[in-house]
């Protein structure tokens, strides 16, 4: 009897949710607002300080509140697995060493400057040393989950402010171990056990750890893949591929690390296997439920009761929390390059606490650290401002953008950030990617050696320079090095193998794609380093700009989609041309 009163709670539970879902995102979806924000309402609406308090009152509305119960967490935690297995999965290891800079330089340098600042800060408001610490290491972190889902949502992955955002999540990510270590050194009866050797020892472990892990991905995962497919069942290949993130994820945490990561590291590795597409297509529709419910938990979170007895002081906490970690990342981010609309972008999806906090809080109010008003405190200005961070995002993108350059001043920024694409010729083919890239929002650069042609050209807006393509100094000063690609669309079969064999000598880890004007060229192309090569017609531009958007990351449909269009208009095109 008991197990079937659970089974019929738990049934219950699944009935709610599922129901406020399709009521809940959808209205918000017709009002152009984010998913996430109606599954954020959902948990506030229906968890147990809107619902719950009602329910004591009406007894009979207690079916219908959210609970959030062990299976409910884990599941919602399965949510944000499958997010970064998809994310994995999305990124080569290529475009990864490209993003070093921002991972290693730009992330490491925002979690140790936040976590400084805000300790400082809760220092000079009487705080104890242990309480600020805590407090700045919790909210240094920002929310992978929800930034992650904001960019796909508004298919940004690929672009500048996706790659730097992510990036930095990356680092944060690295560090959920030595964090975890400090905390629990802060507390009451461990105060002997903080010291630099421990803290090292605790980062050594998670390289090794995440090392090892990685080692026996790349071993395993393939073989067991093959396997698979070799029975063509598409219910075991599904089961397999939910046992890769989930055995990653479970590796990782193991070994201390956040689950994400793990689950991420899955991903990456099959990125680079036959098999990541149907992965991504099979597990889309598990990712996207699962994930809703983590940000419903994350809406139970937020207290509303307290926040109606002193909401002055909550929202200045959120308000104030925004304003240092922008102030903070915004000229981080000029430090390394990136123009200030970029950076202004990042910083404003960045701002937020994270999901980490949660664990973080609660850690350290467990081995008193932190007091525990000033933790129930914390865990709504967090809980807040992931609720606020839609908006916000979308209040940084709009003021980020009053300070775009105008086209002429953009490109010198563009080539020291790097992540952008390097075109060579500037001819139709040229100009046909040019426009495919700038519709989704992906950077670029050209070189073309006809100065009549660039001079018009960049009348009307375009970032293309005069200058010779064939010479590899040329390339390098348009950030061929730190590029996402390079493209190679001139009309000359001698000076398009010079670029191919020079690049791939120079920036072995930058994919070139280029221009063939038969068969046997393309063959020759492919022979010097060129991740793809495509006879000279029309076609070869929509191939080409087809392999550019899937090797830059962005979804093979969305891809399809952009290309199918663009072929449908060069058809009509020629339909009214005169031959």
């Amino acid at each position: 009897m008991e197990h079937g009163a659970t089974g019929g709670a738990v049934l219950t539970q699944a009935l709610v949710f599922l129901g406020a879902t399709c009521l809940v995102v959808p209205a918000l979806r017709r009002a152009k607002l984010s998913a996430v924000m109606g599954f954020l309402l959902i948990g506030v609406g229906m968890g147990p300080h809107v619902l719950g308090q009602l329910a004591d009152m009406w007894p009979s509305l207690a079916a219908f509140e959210l609970r959030e119960d062990r299976p409910t967490i884990a599941l919602a935690e399965l949510g944000v697995v499958f997010l970064l297995f998809v994310i994995g999965l999305e990124v080569s290891f290529e475009r990864l060493w490209a993003l070093k800079r921002y991972v290693f330089g730009l992330g490491l340098a925002q979690v140790t400057v936040s976590t400084v600042v805000i300790a400082g800060i809760a220092l000079a408001f009487g705080n104890s040393f242990a309480a600020s610490s805590v407090l700045g290491l919790a909210f240094a972190l920002s929310s992978t989950a929800l930034v992650l889902q904001l960019l796909r949502e508004g298919r940004q992955i690929a672009t500048p402010v996706g790659r730097i955002s992510f990036s930095v999540l990356l680092m944060q990510d690295l560090m959920v171990v030595p964090i975890l270590f400090v905390v629990a050194a802060l507390g009451a009866d461990s105060a002997s056990a903080f010291s630099g050797q421990n803290i090292f020892i605790a980062l050594l472990t998670a390289l090794v750890s995440l090392l090892v892990i990685f080692t026996l991905g790349r071993v395993l995962l393939r073989p067991m893949f093959r396997w698979v497919a070799s029975i063509d069942s598409r219910e075991v290949f599904i089961a397999a591929a939910i046992l890769a993130a989930i055995g990653m994820a479970t590796a990782a945490q193991s070994a201390g690390l956040s689950m994400g990561l793990g689950a991420f590291l899955a991903g990456l590795l099959l990125a680079e296997t036959e098999f990541r597409h149907q992965i991504e297509s099979d597990l889309e529709p598990f990712k996207d439920l699962l994930l809703g419910l983590f940000f419903v938990t994350v809406g139970m979170q937020i207290d509303i009761p307290l926040l109606l007895a002193n909401p002055l002081m909550i929202l200045l906490g959120v308000a104030g929390l925004f304003a240092v970690k922008i102030a903070i990342i915004t000229p981080l981010a000029r430090l390394f390059g990136i123009p200030w609309p970029r950076a202004l972008a990042v910083a404003f999806m960045l701002g937020q606490a994270g999901e980490f906090a949660f664990v973080v809080i609660a850690a350290a109010s467990a081995n008193g650290a932190l007091p525990e008003a000033t933790a129930h405190y914390m865990l709504l200005v967090t809980a807040l401002s992931i609720f606020v961070t839609p908006f916000v995002a979308t209040l940084g993108g709009r003021f980020a953008k009053s300070f775009a350059p105008t086209p002429a001043t953009i490109e010198p920024d563009l080539a020291q950030e790097g992540g952008h694409v390097v075109i060579a010729g500037f001819g139709r083919v040229g100009q046909t990617l040019a426009d495919i890239l700038g519709k989704q929002e992906i950077p670029y650069v050209a070189v073309d050696a006809d100065a009549a042609l660039v001079a018009m050209l960049r009348g009307q807006g375009n970032s293309v320079h005069f200058g010779d393509s064939s010479r590899r100094d040329v390339l390098a000063a348009l950030g061929a090095a730190n590029a996402a690609a390079i493209i190679v669309t001139i009309n000359n079969p001698e000076s398009v193998d010079l670029i191919v064999a020079q690049a791939k000598q120079a920036w072995p880890h930058v994919p070139v794609y280029a221009r063939a004007r038969d068969g046997a060229h393309a063959r020759r192309l492919h022979e010097l380093g060129a991740a793809l090569a495509s006879p000279d017609t029309i076609e070869a531009a929509l191939q080409l700009g087809e392999a550019l958007l899937n090797g830059i990351g962005v979804p093979d449909e969305a891809a399809r989609r952009i290309i199918d269009e663009r072929r449908e208009a060069e058809i009509a095109k020629a339909l009214y041309q005169a031959p």
